[in-house]
């Protein structure tokens, strides 16, 4: 990989402000956010279970389809094929990385920060034999003034150089996602879910901390008479030292006429769990993940696997997966009529029962080879053509039929007579000869 370092003048490439600035390290819920000491930051709101289990949720189950190479016949079918030029970087990515942990990494870059940077590398023929997807948060779009497209990457020894390089936008493959502000510029879910998420951890924190105290809330030390301010700092700091945190529960002596009393719990503070939850939700729509598949509310009452997988699919993995296979196609340079495709037979498995009666069914559509092979069968000599009953007639067969006789007349035609049987010239020697032997024999006689 050859790129020319970054040497360029401020007019002649300018970056595209990624958002309204700064959403990548602090996201603004609101303007004013900020000062008012209201942060998410996305680092932070990472760690919540709602937003790392939806996104880890979807890019394992992208990751683990089989990207195929598909190629259009005459007839417009499209079927699975080998090219040497394609196969091999579909196959292995790169030389640190399986197909599974690169398109984990593809997925989590586009919906961590909105956009997947992958870098393609060439060999002397000009052909993509290596992807490496690049931290986003080291590339930065830069636009020129007759609006080319180029992409500055700070240093990285893995998959760049050891110095800033500008790289022409054809050596990049740029997926993003939710580009509300500027075309080139995807925007990550966290962007809409961040307050909650941030509202979860928060939660979260001030529940370890309750639970760290031995699930005993802060109480009042009652003095018979007024006491000075420097004295009530003194007995709190004593107090919290020994009876608050790991010492909390154990046997206080008090004197002069000191009492404590505890803090009952409040109604509301019985809302937590709620809350939680609805902080939870709050990120599964973002992400359009629907909440029982990440252990929110309850599962589905019917019995349909195969349903809630293609509602899942639907709402949530189709516009990704049809997005990278865009991207893939683009940036590998596919000509008309070969392209990749994602196996959605890993996503959409049904059961057993299921997939049993799709296949009956299927029966004079599909050929029991084609059948045996969605059961991961060997073919068997003589069903690779399909098969049905021998009372059914075919569409033509019918259409012939119906040119002859007209099958809606009411005219019922007079019954034609049976004609006499045809004799054969054989049967009429044999009755001559019969009859002039007969005709012989009566002359005889007489």
């Amino acid at each position: 990989m050859k790129f020319w370092p970054f040497t360029r003048k401020e007019k002649a490439l300018s970056p595209v402000s990624s958002g309204r600035g700064g959403w990548a390290s602090i996201l603004e819920i609101y303007p004013g956010a900020w000062q008012q000491n209201v942060e998410v930051r996305a680092e932070s709101v990472l760690a919540y279970h709602a937003v790392f289990a939806c996104m880890t949720l979807i890019a394992s189950d992208i990751s683990k389809l089989r990207v195929k190479l598909v190629a259009r016949d005459s007839g417009g079918i499209w079927s699975e094929t080998t090219n040497p030029a394609y196969s091999p970087v579909l196959r292995k990515p790169n030389a640190y990385q399986t197909r599974v942990q690169f398109w984990e990494s593809w997925i989590l870059s586009k919906l961590a920060r909105g956009n997947a940077y992958i870098l393609k590398q060439r060999d002397g023929r000009g052909v993509v034999v290596a992807l490496h997807v690049l931290d986003p948060a080291r590339v930065t779009v830069l636009i020129s003034d007759s609006g080319d497209v180029f992409y500055e990457v700070q240093p990285d020894n893995l998959n760049t150089q050891a110095q800033q390089i500008v790289i022409p936008a054809r050596e990049i493959v740029h997926d993003r996602f939710n580009c509300l502000f500027h075309p080139l510029v995807g925007l990550s879910p966290i962007f809409a879910n961040g307050l909650a998420a941030t509202q979860g951890l928060n939660i979260q924190k001030n529940s370890a901390t309750f639970f760290g105290n031995s699930s005993m809330p802060g109480g009042i030390l009652i003095a018979p008479g007024a006491i000075s301010d420097d004295t009530a700092k003194r007995l709190k700091g004593y107090w919290e030292e020994n009876y608050s945190g790991r010492n909390a529960g154990k046997i206080a002596v008090l004197g002069d006429n000191l009492k404590f009393e505890a803090l009952a719990m409040k109604a509301v503070d019985a809302q937590m769990l709620e809350q939680l939850k609805w902080t939870a939700e709050v990120v599964c729509s973002t992400f359009h993940v629907p909440p029982y598949k990440i252990g929110v509310g309850a599962m589905p009452s019917y019995n349909n696997v195969q349903a809630l997988n293609v509602e899942y699919y639907s709402q949530c993995l189709q516009s990704l997966i049809e997005a990278a296979e865009i991207c893939l196609d683009e940036g590998l340079g596919m000509a008309d009529g070969i392209g990749t495709e994602f196996d959605l037979d890993g996503l959409l498995r049904m059961d057993a029962v299921s997939q049993m009666d799709v296949l009956t069914k299927a029966a004079g559509i599909m050929s029991p080879n084609e059948m045996r092979k969605r059961l991961d069968l060997q073919p068997k000599t003589g069903g690779d053509s399909p098969m049905v009953q021998q009372q059914n007639y075919s569409l033509e067969a019918l259409a012939k039929r119906d040119a002859q006789d007209d099958p809606w007349s009411t005219e019922q035609s007079a019954p034609v007579a049976p004609s006499a049987p045809e004799t054969s010239e054989t049967e009429e020697r044999a009755f001559l000869a019969e009859t002039l032997l007969s005709m012989r024999k009566a002359m005889e006689a007489a």
